[in-house]
This record gives structure tokens, C-alpha cells and sequence, in this order.
């Protein structure tokens, strides 16, 4: 048995802001071979997301919030965005479950953001074909333009 309380999600916040790509898991599943995936997700603002989808498709994906703030896109194959919501549990937004096959992507907006996200298993390493062949991969020189993008509509909604 494990608690899921303020000192594991600091110790992971912490591990997040060490880490060069500002984010961190922290597994709950014994290994990747586990047939239910189940893991705390620390983030911090600046980490890059890259727009991705699970084609298999038993691997949809749910996210529950339980600190901080995220916005979540939705796209279409052809990298229009589709739908967008920022997910903040003081806002009455609490997550977003994601069927297989669909595009998304996160943006982090606020320092700590920790989501609890559960999947099927066993793990597997995204394909190449699972990344948005429209999005920058991460460490191109295109992203820093593409999260403006994002964060641009993020801001015209919270303006709303």
C-alpha cells in the first residue's frame, strides 16, 4: 500500500525540476511489463510535450489532476486543433480521459502540476508514427514557436 499525499508529490516535484526535461513519473505498477499502467506524472512550466496518439488500441489514457494547472489539446491528422481546455481542479476541471487514436497534447501553467494518469499495459515506447509528423520534435528549433502557439490560446481563453 501506498499514500498518495503532499510528501510524495513534493518528492517528485523536486525530481521534476531537477530533471533537464522538467518532468518526472513516479510508478505505482510493479513493471513495465504490467498489464495496468498507473503513475504520478510531476511537471513543471517549459516541459515539452510533444503532440502524440496511441494507435493500439487498448491504450487509452486517463489523466486526473491533483495539483496544479495544464491545458490539454485535441488535433486532427492534420494538426488543426480540434478542442482545448484548461484542467484545473479549483475551476471544477478535474481531467480528461483520452480514447486511443486520438492527438494530444499538454501545456503546463503552473509550477508543481502533478496528474495521476492510468493506462493499459505492458509499457511501450511511443513509435515514431505515434508523434505528430506536424510538431516539432523535442530539442528542434521549432518548438519554442510551437508552445507560443499554444500558449496563445490558452491565454485568449482565460481572457474570455
Amino acid at each position: 500500500m501506498e499514500w498518495i499525499d503532499k510528501t510524495l508529490l513534493d518528492k517528485v516535484c523536486v525530481e521534476a525540476k531537477a530533471s533537464p526535461r522538467k518532468r518526472m513519473n513516479y510508478n505505482f505498477h510493479d513493471s513495465s511489463d504490467a498489464k495496468l499502467q498507473r503513475m504520478l506524472n510531476a511537471l513543471q512550466p517549459g516541459t515539452y510535450l510533444r503532440p502524440h496518439r496511441h494507435l493500439t488500441p487498448e491504450k487509452d489514457e486517463v489523466f486526473i489532476l491533483l495539483r496544479g494547472k495544464m491545458a490539454v489539446f485535441f488535433f486532427d491528422d492534420e494538426g488543426d486543433m480540434t478542442d482545448m481546455k484548461v484542467v484545473d481542479p479549483l475551476n471544477g476541471k478535474y481531467g480528461v480521459d483520452i480514447p486511443a487514436g486520438q492527438w494530444h497534447g499538454l501545456l503546463v501553467l503552473e509550477e508543481d502540476t502533478v496528474i495521476f494518469e492510468v493506462k493499459h499495459g505492458p509499457y511501450e515506447p511511443l513509435d515514431p508514427n505515434d508523434f505528430a509528423p506536424w510538431s516539432p520534435a523535442e530539442g528542434d528549433d521549432g518548438v519554442e514557436e510551437f508552445v507560443a502557439r499554444l500558449q496563445g490560446v490558452v491565454d485568449q481563453v482565460l481572457e474570455d
